[in-house]
């Protein structure tokens, strides 16, 4: 008799415990437009999120949602995070601890550097705020070569030619990596390498790129990147030396 009530019990508990568990730590976030249609908080809200595991649900300001963080450059109210050399980006929250988080990322070396790492059009576009000079261009990259190389030999070699190590391998119709870095576009290239084809069917970015959906399996063996080792592989891309292939590179 015992075992009958206590089974419901337990399981009502169990269940609960999953469902916890499957409701991550999340904030709503509204900011100016500006924010989000240059890309700039789709690439930097990943990067927090795989560090913290606090996902963000980014809207415009005035899309009507309950924001427990507010970023903007209309007036001066809020903690300064972000400029654009022309606008100041201040940060007005309503006591999230998810959203206190995140600003406190931001406010950090970790993310002022994945501040000043986005770029448009090869150019950086914003700095932290006290920089007022977009010139930080100049930060380096703080990925890991040594590892990059590994990575790329491991996870890209498949396909394409890395280096000497492998210049026996890849595919014939695959641009090798030095050749990719004698194009004028190969910043952009590798930084978003996941989202041009024929890298999506099977690739995928912890914490970036939405799972495979199960009906369409990837058509080879799937590779999976953290957001380091995608850095790691464009500090190694940066350090090499492009290919001279007599003229420039017309991408098809």
């Amino acid at each position: 008799m015992i075992r009958l009530i206590l089974t419901p019990i337990l399981l009502a508990i169990v269940a609960w415990a999953a469902a916890v568990r499957a409701d991550p730590k999340h904030f709503d976030l509204q900011a100016d437009a500006i924010l989000i249609d240059s890309g700039f908080l789709a690439y930097v809200a990943p990067r927090f999120s795989l560090k913290t595991g606090i996902l963000i649900t980014i809207a415009p300001i005035g899309s009507g949602a309950d924001g427990g963080l507010t970023l903007t450059a209309v007036g001066a109210e809020g903690l300064a995070l972000i400029t654009d050399g022309t606008a100041t980006y201040r940060a007005r929250d309503t006591n999230d601890p998810e959203a206190a988080r995140f600003v406190e990322w931001l406010a950090s070396d970790v993310g002022k550097r994945a501040v000043t790492k986005f770029k448009t059009d090869g150019q950086p576009t914003f700095a932290a705020a006290e920089a007022r000079q977009i010139a930080v261009a100049a930060v380096e990259p703080d990925g890991d070569a040594v590892l990059g190389e590994d990575v790329s030999l491991k996870r890209c070699g498949r396909c394409h030619v890395i280096s000497d190590k492998n210049r026996f391998g890849g595919i014939g119709s695959t641009p090798s990596f030095g050749a990719l870095r004698g194009m004028k576009s190969w910043l952009e290239r590798f930084e978003v390498f996941w989202t041009l084809n024929p890298h999506p069917s099977f690739t995928q970015v912890d914490g970036v790129t939405e799972p495979f959906d199960p009906m369409r399996p990837p058509p080879i063996a799937p590779i999976i990147l953290t957001l380091d080792e995608v850095d790691a592989i464009l500090a190694y891309v940066r350090a090499m030396k492009p290919k001279d292939l007599g003229g420039p590179l017309i991408a098809q």
